[in-house]
């Protein structure tokens, strides 16, 4: 999003000098505003990619902020420094409509900045579009800040079925890979589904193409056309058994890509890369013994340990 509002204000000033020989001063302000703070937003963004999760949260939030607060602050500088106040109020709306759909936040920060601005913009409000437009408007926070409170309760019922899910989901994968949903055994169909989730579950929420996949699972020198129903018929296999189990959001297919999602499993290998004192005392120097691509990843748990 940051990258989307930087182009915008180099597009826009690149636009309005065209068909301006003289540019306004305010529309470069305008301009130099979506610039300045969503580059700004963008380096955060980037430095805090990799925080500590309990960190994650605060900074991974903080940029959403920044270009929230600039989309509905253009609103007000539309409304007023350039004297368009149907464009101000609808940038001000369409800013919010497209934080509750895109983004996930705290419902009652969302609210707070959004009253600090449209305070801002209630008399210009009334003096345009008179007291039926300020009720209208109104209407429109509160419908905004209704949706935020709807999305956030339908987040938290989500997280709780992943946490639930997650204490009946465990992967053990020192020694031979075993996957278990309520102290049972998962039985797929097909053999090399079972494998196939191992090698996902190894690269631990990393996106995996179907090429890779196919020589994993049959070799490098696999002939993609040939094995690629083969594979097709794996993901169904996979689908299809976690469905029965009412197991969700823990094989995520996308095109071309599979992935598996680390937050919805519990997993000795993920409590070893965390550094929980348990796993690492477990670790017999297997790993994944039946499958002989992981005898690398077994090799680097061991000098993990040794350093």
């Amino acid at each position: 999003m940051s990258t989307i509002l930087f182009v915008f204000g180099i597009f826009g000033l690149v636009v309005h000098n065209a068909i301006h020989e003289v540019e306004p001063f305010p529309y470069r302000i305008y301009f130099a505003l979506f610039m300045a703070v969503s580059l700004l937003a963008f380096v955060i963004a980037y430095k805090t990619k990799n925080v500590a999760r309990e960190k994650a949260y605060i900074w991974k939030t903080f940029p959403f902020y920044l270009d929230f607060c600039l989309g509905i602050g253009a609103g007000v500088y539309n409304f007023y420094i350039l004297g368009q106040p149907f464009n101000g109020f609808i940038t001000y709306c369409i800013t919010g409509v497209i934080a509750v759909c895109a983004f996930s936040f705290s419902p009652f920060l969302f609210l707070f900045c959004l009253l600090a601005w449209f305070a801002v913009l209630v008399p210009g409000i009334y003096k345009n579009f008179s007291l039926t437009g300020l009720i209208d408007s109104i209407l429109a926070v509160i419908t905004m800040f209704s949706l935020s409170l709807y999305k956030r309760r339908a987040e938290n019922k989500f997280i709780l079925m992943l946490k639930k899910q997650k204490k009946n989901l465990e992967a053990k994968t020192f020694g031979n890979f075993t996957l278990l949903y309520e102290n049972k055994v998962i039985k797929f169909s097909r053999t090399k589904s079972t494998e196939l989730v191992a090698y996902l579950i190894y690269k631990n929420g990393s996106s995996v193409r179907t090429k890779e996949l196919i020589s994993v699972l049959w070799g490098d020198y696999a002939d993609s056309a040939r094995y690629g129903a083969s594979l097709r018929n794996l993901i169904v296999d996979i689908k299809h058994s976690l469905a029965e189990l009412e197991i969700q959001q823990f094989f995520i297919t996308e095109y071309n890509n599979f992935r598996i999602n680390p937050e919805a499993i519990k997993c000795d290998y993920y409590d070893f890369l965390a550094g929980d004192s348990n796993a690492v005392k477990n670790f017999a120097g297997e790993f994944m013994s039946q499958y002989t691509w992981a005898e690398e990843a077994a090799g680097f748990l061991e000098r993990k340990i040794l350093n």
